[in-house]
This record gives structure tokens, C-alpha cells and sequence, in this order.
């Protein structure tokens, strides 16, 4: 019997497939005992199947690139320190031996020992990770039966779970899963921004879906509604198919925007750049027209690694991009290690109390002055092949800025000394994501060159609410007055100062948000280049002294309702 279940939109796009439904991590393994001479076979069939998953998940890692590569990294790279955790393997061989259990029973009673654990913490964030935990625990289990988790006949079905890891999704795309449908999350999760880049249609917040699924229904999963149909009728199976004519025949209406000027109706021009991390990204951004690289992450030449990248590594992946664009700028972003995002070389603290307000960002580069040198060498010599800015995260200061400044001016003097080409400007400035720099943002900005404001962080620590926290999800929204009026500030500052200001985080790239920071009069946005045809069309459908002019009503509203409507008057 056909059946309708809502949730939330986080990847758009449609899906017509077969639920492979996930019930929730927790093992159902009964209790079992096995003999003294069936001991070393279980313990040698429990540290194949840990194998088999160190191996998978290495596997994993050499396949990805680009932005996967970070985002899925720094979540696998966590599963490999679970892996490897002597708690866990210790206590899985002590159940094995002195307990007698096998090794599934072993599994679970492991699992429930440290959930007890990780339950008992007083930290929110290391708390959350008790699903990583589960993850691995989960891939293990399934070596255990000599299968990939949840791997077999996936081809064209439809993955139906309690919550999705982002370091599953890639894999999941390539065994064939067309869609994604989650009980609980937030379409602000890492999950749902990696789902977005990998173009997978995902809902999240189904609540009825883990009770009202089974295995082997026939779905249709609608990313944009965030809706759920359970054994469609006729109709439903008609308008899905009109809605992927509707989307092809959209693609191609984009695609023809290709080489056109990203230009409002009342003759604005409006410059994108692109954010980046790989070759991959900067020829897509190039392809499209990116007026350069608004943002160029650094961060994944030191993760998943053993040893701290030497300057020469640096400096030729770094000139490979500015060749890379032709001319046109690009602004490299130091070191933005810390918090969720940790390396192998022990450069980021693991174990911090709060690692979201901890040593991250140019706090972490500042502590590792050899460091942060290296890097900063590596970038001023790459200017000497084109326009090169430097970018610095996780301003919170006025003397973090000077304290940068006064690095550049010497090393580029000792690069000169020693024959480097290194232009003559090099712009600074500063990463606009921490509320005192937003505030104080006019007392800092004559030692800058130009400003990037980075929406994620900002609006998490404007509203005290974290972005991977799934109950916070109706409140983390960059939908708030007071992020309307703090962007505002800085863009009033910038526009008075004569500094260019730049958005480069989600809401960026997302075409419904583009009245919004049009209004406030953004010129300069950055985002994925797999979002920019898309923005370049909503953007030409606006007149932007229309919405210059209805800005005092916008930041007026009181609430994310009054918001919402002005943005509903604009998109019609």
C-alpha cells in the first residue's frame, strides 16, 4: 500500500530504487561459548576481519580526491585510529580467551563496554562519537562473515538507516546506491554537504522510515520535498519519470550558461571563484569561468599522512594552481588543522576539552612557528607564477594579524635574498568565521587586504550550536537576524575601506541564498565549481538594486519566519 513519509531535503535530486534498510548499530548477537581448542581459531578469525577492515578502509582512502578526499578523510582516518585503539583490541582478545566468547558475542560486548564510555562523557562533541565507534564496530562484524558491510547487491537500491557516516557515502555511490533516506541528521551536516558534492539525492529526519520501511520496498526518494514514497502508484511512477526530464532538460539550460557572464539583470557583474583542493577543482573551476580561487584549502597535504609535507612538496603543489588558473588569483589558505580535522604527525591536539574553541586554525600555525614558516615560503615563492593571496582562518585577534604580517615581510625578505622570485604584493586577510572578529571587525582592518567570511563556523559560534549536532538542526541555520546583520557589518566595513569581502562558505554556493547576499551587497562569492552554473542563473535572474534597496526591510526581520518571507517575495 502506497505510503508518504516526510523528512528533509539535504541533497536534492530523485531516485527510484530498492530499500536496503539498516536498523541502528547495536549488534543483535546471541550469547556464545566456545571451547579452549576453538580459542586461537576465533582469535585468528576475529584479527582477519580487523584487517580486512584496516584494508578496506586504506583502500577507500587511495580512491578518493578532492574535496572527498578531505571530508571522507578526516572521518576515516578517525575509523583507523579506532582500529588500531589497544583498548578495543585488548579487551575483544581478553573476551576471547579468558571469557571463552565468540567473536561476534566478543564484538558486542566490547562495543556495549566502551558505548558506556563514550556515554559518560561530559563533552557533547566526543560523546557524538559513539556512531564512528559503531561504524567500525560494524565493518568488523561484517569481515567477520567474509562480506563487505552492507555491500552485496546494492546496485539500485536505496539505503534506508538511522544516520549515514560521510565516510560511507562515496563508497556506498560506487556499489551502486542511488539515494540515501536517514531517520534522524541535519541538511547541515558533513554528511549532507559531502552528499551535495557527490550529487546523491539524500533526505534526512525521516522519522517514520526505520518503522515504516522494509527491506525490499520499492521507493522514491524526492531530495529537493524531502518527501519519501513507500510503493509508489501509477502517478507517482509518472511524475518521477517527468521530473527527470524536467531535471535533464535543467541541465542543459545550465550547461549553456557555460561561457556566459555571471551578470544581474540590471548589469551588475558578479565575480565567482571557486573553493578548491585538488587539480580536479581548479580545472573544473577554470573550465567554468571562475573569476579565480576564492579559497584553496591546504589542510589535505598534511592529512592522512605520517610526516609534515617539506616546503618544496608545498611550494609545487601551490604553484601548480596558480598555473593551474591562468592568471587569474588565487588565495591559499594557511593551515586549518584543529578541532574535527586531525593529522597522523600529532600537529593538531587530539584529546582537547573542547576542540572546537581549542588550538586550531592560525592559533595552531602560531604555535608551530617552524611550521607555519615552512608553509608561508612555500606560498610567497609560488606567487613568483601568478596572482597568490594568502588567506588566514580562525581570526579572533588583532595581534594573530600582526604577529602573520610581520612573518611575511621577513621571510619574503630571505626569500629574495636567496633568489626567489616573489611578487611584489602578496595580499593578507583574514577569515571572518569567529563573532569577535565579525564585531571588531573595523579595528583589524587596516592591516588586511581583503576579507573572506567562512558561514559555517560563524553562524555555529554565533548561535552556540554545533553543526554535527542532529538535535540542534531547526536552530543551526544561517537564517538568523543576527548573522544577517554581522554579515552586513563587515560588508558595510569592507565597502568603506575599500576591501574586497568575500562569502566562502555553504550558503555561498546555494542559488536560493543569493537574494539574500545580494541584498547586502555581496560582489564576491566562493564556492564548489559544481555549484556554480547554478548560482550563475539565479543571479541573473535578480536585479540587484531591487534588492539593495528592500535590504532595511531584511534586516529588520525579527525572526527566521520574517526572513523566510522576505526571501519568499524575492524567489517569485
Amino acid at each position: 500500500m502506497r505510503r508518504l513519509l516526510p523528512g528533509h531535503g539535504a541533497s536534492r535530486g530523485s531516485a527510484l530504487g530498492r530499500a536496503r534498510v539498516r536498523n541502528p548499530h547495536a549488534l543483535q548477537v546471541a550469547e556464545q561459548r566456545i571451547r579452549s581448542s576453538e580459542v586461537e581459531h576465533e582469535l585468528a578469525r576475529l584479527h582477519t576481519a580487523v584487517d580486512a577492515a584496516r584494508t578496506e578502509m586504506h583502500d577507500l582512502r587511495t580512491r578518493l580526491h578532492g574535496a572527498l578526499a578531505r571530508e571522507v578523510g578526516e572521518f576515516l582516518e578517525l575509523h583507523a585510529l579506532l582500529l588500531d585503539d589497544p583498548e578495543l583490541l585488548q579487551g575483544l582478545d581478553e573476551l576471547i580467551r579468558k571469557g571463552r566468547y565468540g567473536a561476534d558475542y566478543a564484538l558486542r560486548l566490547q562495543r556495549d563496554r566502551l558505548a558506556a564510555v563514550f556515554e559518560g562523557m561530559d563533552d557533547a562533541y566526543l560523546r557524538s562519537r559513539m556512531d564512528d565507534l559503531d561504524h567500525v564496530i560494524g565493518r568488523i562484524h561484517a569481515h567477520l562473515h567474509n562480506r563487505a558491510a552492507d555491500a552485496e547487491g546494492l546496485a539500485g537500491e536505496i539505503l534506508v538507516a538511522e544516520t549515514v557516516a560521510p565516510s560511507e557515502l562515496a563508497q556506498l555511490q560506487a556499489q551502486g546506491v542511488v539515494a540515501v533516506v536517514t531517520s534522524t541528521g541535519s541538511a547541515l551536516s558533513h554528511s549532507a554537504i559531502l552528499a551535495r558534492s557527490l550529487h546523491m539525492p539524500l533526505v534526512v529526519g525521516a522519522s517514520q522510515a526505520l518503522s515504516r520501511i522494509s527491506d525490499g520496498d520499492a521507493l522514491i526518494v524526492d531530495g529537493d520535498s524531502g518527501q519519501v514514497v513507500v510503493d509508489p502508484s501509477a502517478r507517482d511512477l509518472r511524475h518521477y519519470r517527468q521530473r527527470l526530464k524536467d531535471a535533464a532538460r535543467e541541465q542543459r539550460e545550465l550547461d549553456r550558461l557555460r561561457g556566459k557572464p555571471t551578470r544581474t539583470r540590471d548589469g551588475v557583474d558578479i565575480a565567482l571563484h571557486a573553493n578548491a583542493e585538488s587539480r580536479t577543482d581548479v580545472a573544473q573551476a577554470h573550465a567554468l569561468g571562475a573569476a579565480g580561487i576564492g579559497l584553496y584549502r591546504t589542510e589535505f597535504l598534511f592529512l592522512q599522512r605520517n610526516a609534515l609535507p617539506d616546503e618544496d612538496e608545498q611550494f609545487r603543489t601551490y604553484r601548480d594552481v596558480v598555473l593551474g588558473m591562468s592568471g587569474r588569483p588565487v588565495t591559499i589558505r594557511t593551515l586549518d588543522l584543529g578541532a574535527d580535522k586531525a593529522d597522523r604527525t600529532g600537529l593538531a591536539l587530539r584529546g582537547e576539552d573542547n576542540p572546537a574553541l581549542g588550538l586550531r586554525g592560525v592559533r595552531l600555525s602560531l604555535a608551530h612557528g617552524e611550521v607555519f614558516d615552512t608553509q608561508l615560503r612555500a606560498i610567497l615563492r609560488a606567487s613568483g607564477y601568478g596572482p597568490v593571496r594568502v588567506l588566514v582562518p580562525m581570526v579572533a585577534v588583532r595581534e594573530e594579524l600582526l604577529e602573520v604580517r610581520k612573518r611575511l615581510k621577513r621571510l619574503t625578505a630571505q626569500l629574495r635574498r636567496g633568489g626567489h622570485e616573489v611578487a611584489a604584493e602578496v595580499p593578507m586577510g583574514a577569515m571572518i568565521e569567529v563573532p569577535a572578529a565579525a564585531i571588531c571587525v573595523e579595528h583589524f582592518i587596516d592591516l588586511v587586504d581583503f576579507l573572506s567570511v567562512g558561514t559555517n563556523d560563524l553562524v555555529q559560534y554565533l548561535l552556540a550550536a554545533d553543526r554535527n549536532n542532529d538535535a540542534l538542526g531547526e536552530l543551526y541555520s544561517p537564517l538568523r537576524p543576527a548573522l544577517l546583520r554581522l554579515l552586513d557589518t563587515v560588508l558595510r566595513t569592507g565597502r568603506e575601506h575599500g576591501k574586497q569581502v568575500t562569502v566562502c562558505g555553504e550558503i555561498a554556493g546555494d542559488a536560493a541564498m543569493a537574494p539574500i547576499l545580494l541584498a547586502l551587497g555581496l560582489e564576491h562569492f566562493s564556492l564548489h565549481p559544481s555549484n556554480m552554473l547554478e548560482l550563475r542563473r539565479a543571479i541573473r535572474g535578480h536585479d540587484r538594486a531591487a534588492l539593495l534597496a528592500s535590504a532595511g526591510k531584511l534586516l529588520k526581520a525579527r525572526d527566521r519566519a520574517g526572513i523566510e518571507h522576505w526571501l519568499k517575495g524575492k524567489s517569485q
